[in-house]
């Protein structure tokens, strides 16, 4: 289902919780508005006002991808970036990883499945726009 993008300082700082796997309606509700709205090339569930570790992008593959639980665990090459976000006025200046190891739970017959994956620019870049997101953190 198709949600309204919210842009409330308050809900988007506050650090969202674990995702499960009962969270599958919510990521579907996530692709959904990400791909209604002709910008979005990536969503995290607190900027449709759910305080859950969950984010969807759209890859280079121009597949949706949803990761539950998000963590960075290793980044090389940082480069000093602006980046602006569809909930969150103005532009940010933010330090990002070329290539970004991420850790995250991806759900597999109903349930969460542990998955260690390399990013690498763009893709990399938006994945750690979203793992943000979740931290609370406006971008």
């Amino acid at each position: 289902m198709i949600k309204e993008l919210v842009c409330d300082d308050a809900v988007l700082s506050t650090p969202c919780e674990a995702a499960t796997a009962d969270d599958a309606e919510l990521a579907q509700d996530l692709i959904d508005t990400m791909n209604a709205n002709e910008d979005a090339v990536c969503l995290a569930a607190n900027q449709i006002g759910v305080t859950k570790s969950v984010v969807v992008y759209k890859g280079e593959d121009e597949k949706d991808h949803v990761l539950y639980n998000p963590r960075l665990l290793m980044g090389l090459g940082p480069q000093k970036l602006v980046e602006s976000c569809m909930t969150h006025e103005g532009e940010t200046r933010v330090t990002r990883f070329i290539k970004a190891k991420v850790a995250y739970d991806e759900l597999v017959d109903g349930q969460l499945k542990p998955r260690k994956k390399d990013f690498l620019g763009w893709e990399a870049q938006m994945v750690q726009h979203m793992i943000d997101h979740c931290k609370g953190k406006l971008v």
